[in-house]
C-alpha cells in the first residue's frame, strides 16, 4: 500500500526534486546543445573551404588551358607570319637577283655593241682612206695612154664577153673618146675570137658621156676614172666596167670578208650576181644590171 499511494510528505519531496531538476534543466541543455552547434560550424567552413578550393583549383586549371591554347596559338600564327614574310623576302630577292641578272645582260649587249660599232666604225674607216688613196693613183692610170690603151682594150673584151649581144652600146668619158675608136676593132676581133662568134656590132654614143675624172674643183660631184660602160641595144642590159667599178671588185675580192662589216652589209644588200665565164672575176664585177627600158 505504501508503494502505491504517496504520503504528503513523499509528494512535498518530489516536487521539490522536479523543481530543483527545472531550475537546471536550461544550462544542462545549453551545454548540450553548444557542442553540436560547434561541430556544425566546421563542417560548414571545411565544407566551404573544400568548395572555394575546388572552385579555384578549377580556375587555375582553366587560366593555365587558357594560357596553353593561347600560346600555341600564338606559336602558329608567329609561325605563318614569319614564313609568309620570309617567302616576300624570297620572292623579292629573286625578282631583285632577276632584274641584276637582266642589268648585267643589257649592259654586257650594250657594251659589245658599242665595241662592234668601234670596230667596224674603224674597218670602214680604214677601207674609205684606202678607197681614197686607190682613186687618187687611178688619176695616172689614165695619164699612161699605151697601157690606159691596151686597159681599155681589156676592158671592153671583158664586157662583150659579160653581155654576150649582137649589137652593143658603149658610153665612154669624153676624153677617152680617141683612144676607144683606136681599140675598138681589135676588141671586136678578139671578142669573136674568143667567143666563137661573129664580131659584134659595137655603137658609140656620141651624146651622153661618163663623168670626167675627179678633181678638187667637183670633189663631192659624179667623176669615172676611167673604163667604159656597155649595154644591149634595147638598154634591158648594162655592164659597168669603168676603173671605179673594177676598184670595188678589187677590195671585195682581197679585204678579208668578215661578217656583219661594212664591205660584207654592202655586198649583201646589192646582193649576187650570176658567176662570170670567160675570166671574169667571181665577184659581181663587170656590174651588169637591168636597164631603165626593162
Amino acid at each position: 500500500m505504501s508503494g502505491d499511494v504517496p504520503v504528503p510528505g513523499q509528494i512535498k519531496t518530489r516536487r521539490h526534486r522536479a523543481s530543483h531538476r527545472a531550475r537546471r534543466s536550461p544550462e544542462k541543455q545549453c551545454s548540450g546543445i553548444a557542442p553540436i552547434a560547434a561541430m556544425e560550424d566546421v563542417d560548414v567552413s571545411r565544407q566551404l573551404k573544400q568548395m572555394t578550393d575546388f572552385i579555384r583549383q578549377e580556375a587555375v586549371e582553366k587560366a593555365t588551358e587558357i594560357e596553353i591554347a593561347a600560346a600555341e596559338e600564338f606559336q602558329i600564327e608567329k609561325l605563318q607570319l614569319l614564313e609568309a614574310e620570309k617567302k616576300k623576302i624570297r620572292q623579292e630577292y629573286e625578282r631583285k637577283e632577276k632584274q641584276v641578272g637582266i642589268k648585267k645582260k643589257i649592259d654586257y649587249s650594250m657594251q659589245l655593241n658599242a665595241s662592234r660599232i668601234k670596230v667596224l666604225q674603224a674597218q670602214d674607216d680604214l677601207v674609205t682612206n684606202m678607197m681614197e688613196a686607190t682613186r687618187k693613183e687611178l688619176l695616172y692610170t689614165s695619164r699612161d695612154h699605151q697601157a690606159y690603151k691596151r686597159l681599155l682594150r681589156i676592158l671592153i673584151v671583158q664586157s662583150l664577153l659579160r653581155l654576150k649581144e649582137p649589137a652593143v652600146v658603149l658610153r665612154c668619158r669624153k676624153e677617152d673618146l680617141e683612144l676607144v675608136d683606136s681599140v675598138l676593132e681589135s676588141a671586136r676581133n678578139e671578142y669573136a675570137e674568143r667567143a666563137h662568134v661573129y664580131p659584134p656590132e659595137i655603137v658609140v654614143d656620141r651624146h651622153v658621156y661618163l663623168p670626167s675624172a675627179p678633181s678638187h674643183y667637183q670633189a663631192h660631184g659624179p667623176s669615172c676614172s676611167g673604163g667604159v660602160v656597155m649595154a644591149s641595144r634595147d638598154g634591158k642590159i648594162v655592164c659597168e666596167n669603168t676603173l671605179d667599178a673594177r676598184l670595188q671588185v678589187v677590195f671585195r675580192k682581197k679585204l678579208p670578208e668578215h661578217k656583219g662589216t661594212p664591205l660584207d652589209e654592202q655586198s649583201q644588200s646589192h646582193g649576187s650576181s650570176p658567176t662570170a665565164k670567160h675570166q671574169w672575176p667571181t665577184v659581181p664585177y663587170p656590174h651588169c644590171r637591168a636597164g631603165p627600158n626593162q
